[in-house]
């Protein structure tokens, strides 16, 4: 896994030299530095959005099983911090955290009426569980189904969920607010809690459900 290091600041959104950079996005930054993931979650940075915001800054999150050319990706998501001083209406603040995810999910779950809102539970406990302080939640939830013709590689039915979801965090405590999305990222991707291992080392996504 690579490690977590924090970004030069000012890097991914507002320019300048990291004297430019406000202290509030300053200490959100350093705060997501903090962040431990599980070891079955990787992490990196990517390139933040430029125009979204003055300031940004974005992490990459993936869930993959297998090694070599048996690894097979389960989940990857997105987290984005966006900042502006001046803040925003639609935020109703001026620190916004976006996230977006997409997950291979148990087949039968794309027929469960209730899968949708069991799988935006999972975002607004793991916030309240957190102690990530947010408001002006909102997002997403899609389930898609896919059937592969031809010579087209990879299982012949796919069911995906995806997730886009952001909410205004309302201090810079942002490991909460990270730790919180992975919590998410872990769910959907079908992990046990922490510290629980699966017999037989089978992984049954939605099982958490």
């Amino acid at each position: 896994m690579e490690p977590h290091t924090l970004a030069p600041p000012g890097s991914g959104g507002g320019g300048g030299d990291s004297v430019d950079v406000p202290a509030p996005f300053r200490a959100a930054l350093e705060s997501l530095a903090r962040v431990q993931p599980r070891p079955e979650i990787e992490l990196k940075h990517i390139p933040a959005p430029v125009r979204l915001a003055p300031y940004a800054h974005a992490v990459g999150a993936r869930v993959a099983e297998g090694e070599g050319d048996d690894e097979v990706e389960i989940a990857s998501a997105r987290f984005i911090l966006l900042y502006d001083p001046a803040g925003h209406d639609a935020w109703h603040g001026t620190m916004r955290c976006v996230g977006y995810l997409s997950a291979a999910t148990d087949e039968e779950m794309v027929d469960d009426a209730m899968f949708s809102e069991v799988a935006w539970s999972w975002l607004t406990d793991a916030l309240a569980e957190c102690g990530a302080a947010s408001h002006a939640v909102g997002g997403t939830v899609t389930r898609t189904a896919s059937t592969r013709f031809g010579d087209l590689a990879g299982p012949e039915h796919t069911v995906d969920v995806e997730m886009r979801a952001s909410w205004t965090a309302a201090d810079t405590d942002l490991e909460r607010h990270l730790t919180a999305w992975l919590d998410v990222v872990g769910s959907a991707a079908g992990l046990p809690p922490p510290g629980v291992r699966l017999l037989g080392g089978d992984r049954s996504p939605g099982e958490v459900l």
